[in-house]
């Protein structure tokens, strides 16, 4: 479990620099240049969730149960998914109103995945892993909405062209996810 924390905290942490340090983020770039705080960041979030998986995978072969989920928490965790990959998508498909609705697509589409498998996860791990993305999730989206309001941004309306690559793009992603990349890297088959 240890292993695990170690890489929440790491990768996490990283990704929670700009809620609890914006103006020291800032000054690191300006001393490094953004070339090489990027490569940093990015070199901690691999170190992080590298031990994300690999204490997870630790976890899971002894795993503490805390509670056992009712069998319909599994096909409800995989279809709450759905909007989660299509949020993820629309973080990244220029021109759609998704985007232009939530602000932050990819930290609702965090929560939502998150959430979806706390449903259907019963273990302390799963219970630590979830529940952390989840808080993290929480606190930066509300952190990044207070950006935009003092920054005054806003984002562009985008049009239905943008809605619908971001949804097919979603729901592709969610399908090759949920049928065969799931079971394959997890060792978990959302669909039983």
């Amino acid at each position: 479990m240890i292993i695990l924390i170690l890489g929440l905290a790491i990768f996490l942490g990283v990704h929670s620099v700009r809620i609890f340090g914006d103006r020291w983020r800032a000054s690191q770039i300006a001393r490094w240049g953004e070339g090489p705080w990027k490569g940093s960041y990015a070199l901690a979030s691999a170190v992080g969730l590298a031990l994300i998986v690999w204490g997870y995978a630790l976890a899971r072969g002894q795993p503490v149960v805390l509670w056992t989920p009712p069998p319909w928490a599994r096909d409800v965790a995989a279809l709450l998914n759905v909007p989660a990959f299509v949020l993820l998508a629309a973080a990244y498909v220029p021109g759609n109103r998704i985007k232009a609705a939530v602000g932050h697509p990819m930290l609702a589409g965090v929560k939502t995945w998150a959430v979806a498998h706390l449903l259907a996860n019963g273990t302390l791990a799963a219970e630590l892993l979830f529940g952390a993305f989840l808080l993290w999730a929480i606190v930066d989206f509300a952190s990044a909405r207070r950006r935009d309001r003092a920054a005054g941004t806003s984002y562009p309306a985008g049009g239905l062209a943008g809605d619908a690559v971001a949804v097919l793009v979603g729901l592709v992603a969610w399908a090759l996810f949920a049928f065969l990349l799931h079971g394959w890297l997890i060792g978990v088959s959302p669909f039983g």
